[in-house]
């Protein structure tokens, strides 16, 4: 007698029944010992991320072994769902993207062979529809099990390779929502944005335990790679955040400013109007006087369209600002020398952080204006042990790469080879180059330069200090912003109320792309 032939609803009910034991219903236990952590399932992640409904998984239903009879590949689900990695396509704020998640439920969200390759697809198909891909990230590295088997080892995986080719043209978010060493820090590293909580999420190449047997050293979690160590000290995130619905929003904020991919349009809003002048409230942010500081933060956030400043690695090498914002509805990166921090000197990780902030935001096509109140680069022993040498010459290396418009408004220091380094002047062919009145601009510091060439001259004068104020007081004159102007080293002299007007009007004429015109190279050797 033959086997009765399933219809094709029975063999529906199949598929679904096995789908759903996927699902966090299906196991609450595992959910439940999750959620008492202090975090969400990674289904549940997904799910608070992205619009509703919007989520089509991939590969849900692997199974690990390779089992023939159907009840022992159930069971075999059931025990890792999904190998671990929840994976597939979405929509955030209406517009597709791909993603996966982490499952610290299964096997402590260690890398399985097919959640691999489960990651590998989803990037596979961001880089060929050209859509971001978010990576929400909570686990170990590879799954030891695995692993330790180099028939399955040996081949390595394609996945670092991909991230290589979507780079520059695909946005990449990182969110490190719990554990992260080994691979899930490999991939943040090449992620645009990395987003951690304070006080869940932790970041590194080894955990504590494989660092002890290594190395003998004992150290917790937190103190290797807690975010006061990856986002504060070391910038290795972008941001460190509250809670996960703090991090879900950050990377939705951070999408919402840049395009698709490096050949969409960028995402533009309603300008407002345009040629309304700003508050007077700014005339009075910006001392004067080059000795007392101030919050340039607060300079921005009004050049930039109301609520649009958004700023990146806000609690790292605070000496400088980097922050996304908008211009006339505009997608725009905004860099700023902090008068708060070091006086706005630039040191090896302001170098760092505004060198990765060019080069994302000419990556995506995103004009970059730069604030300019820069008394010059760190020096002395200290600075030279970090390499400054290098770190500080890819900042200037990649202005010279940017094919995206850029503009320079001096607000009052432009001292040295910082000002070059800020894109001053005419140094890297800005689309416009400003100064407001406040600006001083020369080779040096006032102060040294007088100390450095003419102090035999003023030694010798009967009043020697009364001297040295006098010289110092002659060469300020000399270095004014109307001095700038009539030598053309600067196009104008702007009121500060109508920066944000001739920032848009400069930028409402400029080509997206300026053209090629370096050699024909295959590429240029990156000074780092």
């Amino acid at each position: 007698m033959s086997d009765t032939i399933p219809t094709i609803r029975e063999l529906m009910a199949r598929v679904e029944d096995a789908r759903s034991s996927l699902y966090d219903a299906a196991r609450p236990d595992a959910v439940a010992k999750v959620q008492a952590r202090g975090r969400l399932s990674a289904r549940e992640r997904i799910a608070r991320l992205t619009d509703p409904g919007s989520f089509d998984e991939i590969g849900g239903l692997v199974v690990a072994s390779d089992l023939t009879d159907p009840d022992e590949a159930q069971k075999a689900r059931e025990r890792t769902p999904a190998d671990g990695v929840i994976a597939g396509t979405a929509r955030i704020d209406g517009r597709p993207v791909v993603i996966f998640s982490q499952d610290f439920s299964v096997q402590g969200g260690s890398i399985g062979r097919l959640g691999s390759a489960k990651g590998r697809r989803v990037l596979q198909i961001a880089l060929t529809e050209g859509v971001p891909m978010v990576m929400i990230l909570d686990g170990g590295g590879h799954r030891i099990q695995d692993g330790q088997d180099s028939r399955h080892f040996a081949a390595a995986n394609g996945m670092f390779h991909d991230m290589a080719r979507a780079s520059g043209w695909i946005p990449m978010v990182a969110l490190m929502l719990g554990a992260g060493f080994a691979g899930p820090t490999n991939y943040a590293g090449m992620a645009d944005c990395v987003v951690m909580v304070r006080g869940l999420s932790t970041m590194g190449l080894a955990g504590p335990a494989l660092v002890k047997a290594a190395t003998g050293e004992e150290i917790d979690t937190e103190s290797l790679g807690g975010a006061e160590v990856q986002v504060d000290r070391q910038g290795l995130a972008d941001l460190g955040v509250t809670d996960e619905n703090a991090a879900f929003a950050a990377a939705k904020r951070f999408l919402s400013y840049l395009p698709s991919n490096a050949r969409a349009a960028l995402p533009t809003t309603e300008p407002g109007d345009v040629r309304a002048p700003i508050d007077d409230k700014i005339l009075e942010l910006v001392p004067v006087s080059t000795r007392k500081a101030y919050d340039v933060r607060k300079v921005l956030a009004m050049v930039a369209d109301p609520g649009s400043y958004f700023e990146m690695k806000p609690t790292f090498a605070g000496n400088l600002v980097t922050s996304l914002a908008r211009l006339g509805g505009r997608p725009v990166g905004f860099i700023a020398n902090q008068a708060m921090r070091l006086g706005g000197m630039l040191d090896a990780n302001a170098c760092d952080k505004g060198a990765r902030f060019i080069a994302t935001c000419d990556a995506f096509g995103l004009p970059l204006v730069s604030f300019i109140d820069v008394p010059g680069f760190s020096i002395g022993s200290g600075a030279e042990r970090t390499g400054l040498g290098r770190r500080s010459a890819k900042l200037v290396f990649e202005w010279g790469h940017a094919s995206v418009p850029r503009i320079s408004v001096v607000l009052r220091k432009g001292y040295g080879l910082g000002y070059f380094a800020m894109a001053g002047g005419r140094s890297f062919g800005a689309d416009a180059c400003f100064a407001w009145p406040t600006a001083e601009i020369c080779a040096m510091s006032i102060e040294g330069a007088i100390d450095v060439a003419f102090r035999k001259d003023y030694l010798a004068a009967d009043d020697p200090m009364a001297r040295r104020q006098e010289m110092i007081a002659e060469t300020r004159r000399r270095v004014n912003a109307l001095r700038a102007a009539e030598g053309f080293g600067i196009d104008d002299i702007i009121d500060p109320r109508d920066t944000r007007r001739r920032l848009i009007e400069v930028l409402s004429r400029a080509q997206p792309r300026r053209p090629p015109d370096h050699p024909p190279k295959f590429r240029s050797i990156a000074p780092i």
